[in-house]
Order: C-alpha cells, then sequence, then structure tokens
C-alpha cells in the first residue's frame, strides 16, 4: 500500500505541480473543448487558446510578485 500511497503524491505533483489554478485551467480548457466538440463545431482552436490564456495569466501573477 506504500507504493499506491507514493504514486498517488507523484501523479498530484506532476499534474498539479506549483500552481492548482493554472491545472484547473487546463482542465476547464479540456472541458470546453469537449463541450464544443459536442456540438459538431470544430473544437482544435480551443485548447491552443485556453493554454495561451493560462500562459499570460500565469506569467503577469509571476511579474506582479517581484
Amino acid at each position: 500500500m506504500k507504493w499506491a500511497k507514493a504514486f498517488a503524491v507523484f501523479c498530484y505533483d506532476f499534474v498539479v505541480g506549483d500552481d492548482w489554478r493554472l491545472a484547473l485551467g487546463v482542465v476547464a480548457g479540456l472541458g470546453l473543448t469537449a463541450l464544443i466538440q459536442h456540438t459538431g463545431a470544430p473544437s482544435w482552436w480551443a485548447l491552443p487558446v485556453c493554454v495561451a490564456v493560462l500562459l499570460g495569466w500565469s506569467l503577469r501573477r509571476a511579474a506582479k510578485r517581484r
């Protein structure tokens, strides 16, 4: 059972990393992409747009800290 806990901690650290807000944003972007795809509209553009927005948001937050 010790290896299961170690694996869970590794997965959490790998997916969430330093900022849980970015991980949540990526999950939201995947959900948005799935919703758009479900309507039948092309959805290839949604995730790159979400990643670009999240990157800008993250860089702005990092710049404010300095």
